[in-house]
């Protein structure tokens, strides 16, 4: 494993994307990056500057009346809603605000709303904020949640996406494969580090990683 960390900087955003190269598991695949977006989420400068790049790609036409954050999404989430509300995005609120909430799961890992959430999903046009999207299943269940209750989809954003799309739904990020284009991920059994026998340094997560 490389233990020094990699900036990665696109034009006009201030926030690098730091990585790590190595061999870590996901829930639902093994990737050669483990993607630090600890102060992206964290530090107030940096998630605003990550929300300014996100709402330049929402600015024309797309309806957003609230934002589902997921993996700890929450301050960019906030600050995004700023963006876009300043930016006057196309909202059907009749407060003309965006609401800023985060999913609760149950023990299948499914997203479950409770009845003061929602009035938040229920009718409103639902943008879903991730820190990645690798495969898309974890965005696909934040979709069908949406949709169970009564949403619309309004799109998929995150930091970093592996993926132009999740489904027929395009996922628009401020990083992608085209800035580490080296990024791979593959399923349990087709993974050519442990075909090569290199040990997983580490389990990842959402919310960050365990080293082992």
């Amino acid at each position: 494993m490389d233990e020094k960390y990699r900036k990665i900087e696109i034009g006009g955003n201030t926030a690098p994307l730091k990585v790590i190269g190595g061999h870590f598991a996901t829930n639902h695949s093994h990737i050669n990056y483990y993607l630090d977006l600890t102060t992206l989420k964290t530090r107030a400068s940096e998630a605003r500057s990550i929300a300014h790049a996100l709402a330049r790609l929402y600015l024309y036409g797309t309806t957003i009346n609230t934002i589902l954050c997921v993996e700890g999404m929450e301050v960019i989430g906030a600050y995004l809603a700023e963006e876009l509300t300043s930016a006057h995005v196309l909202n059907t609120n009749a407060h003309k605000t965006i609401y800023v909430i985060t999913p609760e799961y149950n023990d299948n890992s499914q997203i479950i709303v409770r009845g003061n959430i929602r009035p938040m999903i229920r009718g409103k046009h639902v943008l879903i904020l991730a820190g990645t999207v690798t495969t898309g299943k974890s965005a696909n269940r934040a979709m069908e949640a949406i949709g169970y209750y009564d949403g619309f989809l309004a799109g998929v954003a995150a930091i970093f996406s592996a993926i132009d799309k999740v489904g027929e739904v395009p996922v628009l990020s401020v990083y992608s494969r085209k800035d580490l284009p080296d990024y791979g991920d593959w399923d349990y059994h087709s993974c050519p580090l442990c075909r090569a026998g290199i040990k997983v340094d580490g389990l990842v997560n959402g919310f960050g990683f365990s080293f082992l």
